[in-house]
């Protein structure tokens, strides 16, 4: 899980693993690891996900904490365009680093839809970019669900 701090990277993997969502904001230091194991086609895989810190001014993403992924979700708030930018330059470190592994980008947020900065047309051009584009809610639990399995039979 990659993105800029605050655009719901933690609350998504809760939502994932424990089906919960708070509405209390917790900033994560270096990486918290949470593990969920998901069927897909009758087979058990068991998931290992790493929740990264939010990269910002003041904590960039260590090219280290890439080692080994099989897969990475980005995530971008839909309520502040400019989280697309630190997206990228996290995409760009991660083929940089491991080269290519199946990706998602998550356009959180959802919920507070009336608040996006990103039209039609910014969601298309997202979708032209990456392999896999969901618009999802941690609070709602909306495309959460489906956006990990989908990465996760990408994997395999």
């Amino acid at each position: 899980m990659l993105g800029s701090f605050a655009v719901g990277k933690t609350s998504l993997v809760q939502q994932f693993v424990n089906s919960i969502f708070s509405e209390k904001y917790h900033t994560t230091i270096g990486v918290k690891i949470d593990q969920k194991t998901v069927v897909i086609d009758d087979v058990e895989i068991k998931l290992i996900l790493w929740d990264i810190h939010g990269d910002d001014d003041f904590q960039k993403v260590k090219a280290s904490y890439l080692t080994g992924a099989s897969g990475i979700i980005l995530v971008i708030d839909g309520t502040r365009k400019s989280t697309q930018n630190t997206a990228s330059q996290l995409g760009q470190l991660v083929k940089e680093t491991i080269g290519n592994v199946p990706d998602a980008l998550l356009i959180n947020k959802c919920d507070l839809e009336n608040d996006w900065e990103f039209d039609d047309r910014a969601i298309e051009e997202l979708k032209a970019r990456f392999s896999r584009v969901y618009i999802t809610s941690a609070k709602t639990g909306e495309n959460v669900e489906a956006a990990f399995h989908d990465l996760t039979q990408m994997m395999i």
